[in-house]
């Protein structure tokens, strides 16, 4: 098979982590006889710094042409610790999602039998977690009205959500629920917010037409407390897009190591695969930054982009494998961080 793939790399440890998730790829590839044209393009600080704008129209050319896009990391301080800015990095990663259309953001959480005991949670709680987040992304307060008044000493956002957007991102965590234990969780704030009681009416006219699916409706704060008490009781969680934001970080260390999970944005037409971790900018450099999460994030490429199970299988073999044998990095020696 012939594949296309836009290269982001990004900022940080974005190079490096690609870096070793291409070299994965390639190797999976001469594996199976496949042929991977990479394309690479610049997001983020990289791109503000070469042509003034995070997400250039060059780059989303490129996302366009491409089967899938790999996607390595975004940030920079010198934007954070400027108040100033008017671009940011960060800008390029909103904008690369509303323009490719990328509504759900997929985010597995799961454990690593060698690496249980790294969890700050204990073993008995999280041993077989294996949970996904189907986070909305094009809407939500991220994406309302904001502004100040009263000189600039009153600030607003404005959380708005369509009846559609949530039909789209309930209709895949229907489906992923389908295609798993047949389990779905809506998370929402349905007893103060009306973005929420919408949420909750949709998914619910939305049951009928999935009458094997269970689904239970828990409020935000509830499964903030639930995910660290008893991780393992949830499969597919869905939710909107500031809630899944801080639910998904919260999720990522039960496996022990933000570097270790993959994630999906996916859409009608394209998907991007990245790591969850940011750019990490103090390790840039050092070889010391972890690229499993970017190496997992490639074997959901090529399961969900292309439907190449056994190469996805393949890899997610050889990482448990590596982690049992001791290969790890900082981030999961003894004493690290």
């Amino acid at each position: 098979m012939k594949l296309t793939i836009a290269l982001l790399a990004g900022d940080g440890i974005g190079p490096e982590v690609i870096d070793q998730a291409v070299k994965v790829s390639n190797a999976i590839a001469t594996k199976f006889k496949h042929e991977i044209n990479w394309k690479p393009a610049l997001t983020g600080a990289a791109a503000i710094d070469a042509v003034g704008d995070p997400y250039p129209a060059e780059t989303h050319a490129v996302c366009l042409a491409a089967d899938a896009v790999l996607f390595g990391a975004i940030g920079d301080p010198k934007y954070d610790n400027n108040p100033a800015a008017t671009v940011r990095p960060e800008q390029g990663l909103l904008k690369m999602r509303q323009q490719l259309g990328l509504f759900a953001n997929v985010r597995p959480t799961f454990t690593f039998p060698s690496l249980i005991d790294k969890s700050p949670l204990k073993r008995e709680r999280i041993e077989g977690t294996n949970l996904v987040f189907l986070r909305e992304l094009t809407g939500g307060i991220y994406f309302g009205e904001r502004g100040r008044k009263d000189g600039g000493n009153t600030a607003f956002d404005t959380c708005t959500y369509t009846r559609s957007e949530v039909q789209r991102l309930a209709k895949k965590g229907f489906e992923m629920a389908m295609s798993r234990s047949k389990r779905l969780c809506c998370v929402d704030k349905a007893n103060v917010l009306e973005t929420s009681r919408l949420w909750r009416e949709t998914v619910q006219a939305m049951e009928k037409d999935y009458p094997e699916v269970t689904v239970s409706y828990e409020f935000v704060d509830a499964v903030a407390m639930r995910l660290v008490q008893w991780p393992n009781e949830y499969d597919v969680l869905i939710t909107e897009n500031l809630f899944g934001d801080i639910l998904t970080d919260e999720a990522s260390v039960i496996s022990g190591s933000m570097g270790l999970m993959p994630s999906a944005s996916v859409g009608v037409e394209t998907a991007l695969f990245e790591p969850i971790h940011g750019s990490y900018p103090q390790a840039a450099g050092k070889d010391i930054a972890n690229p499993l999460a970017t190496v997992l994030s490639a074997a959901m490429m090529f399961e969900d982009a292309f439907a190449l199970n056994e190469e996805a299988a393949l890899i997610r073999k050889v990482v448990n494998d590596s982690l049992a044998a001791g290969f790890v990095t900082e981030d999961l020696a003894e004493g690290g961080a």
